[in-house]
């Protein structure tokens, strides 16, 4: 799901397909990079978003995508999971915040970051914080 007001994108997709040669290579072990937190996992189970990849690991299920939120003005709800129309909502109510994209194999505890981005009105709803500058 893209929400619009995306920005700041950075895809992490070179850095798992290295990751991923270097397993089949047999230079990383897959117990290194089968080691989602049981945190991860149950956040894949109740706000996660099933993808169309299958584990390149384990290759028995289909990848679950769960999206981490991190933000000083979110406050309480920094640090955790959230459904994509979560973040639609939340999009349009904090000024900016990171969301950090992970994918996770609930069969292998394969997981690693593929996606992360700044959402947010970005101070254009009118309630910009801090010092305004001449121009404003």
């Amino acid at each position: 799901m893209v929400v619009r007001t995306q920005r700041q994108v950075v895809d992490y997709a070179l850095r798992r397909r290295s990751l991923l040669a270097q397993v089949h290579a047999g230079r990383v072990g897959v117990m290194e990079v089968c080691d989602a937190d049981p945190y991860l996992l149950q956040a894949a189970k109740f706000h996660g978003e099933p993808s169309d990849v299958t584990c390149p690991v384990c290759r028995k299920e289909r990848l679950t995508q769960v999206s981490w939120v991190f933000g000083d003005e979110l406050k309480h709800a920094s640090n955790s999971a959230r459904s994509p129309e979560e973040l639609e909502r939340m999009a349009t109510m904090f000024e900016e915040f990171n969301v950090f994209v992970v994918e996770v194999c609930r069969t292998c505890s394969w997981n690693h970051l593929v996606l992360s981005y700044v959402l947010g009105t970005g101070g254009r709803d009118g309630r910009r914080r801090g010092r305004r500058t001449a121009a404003e």
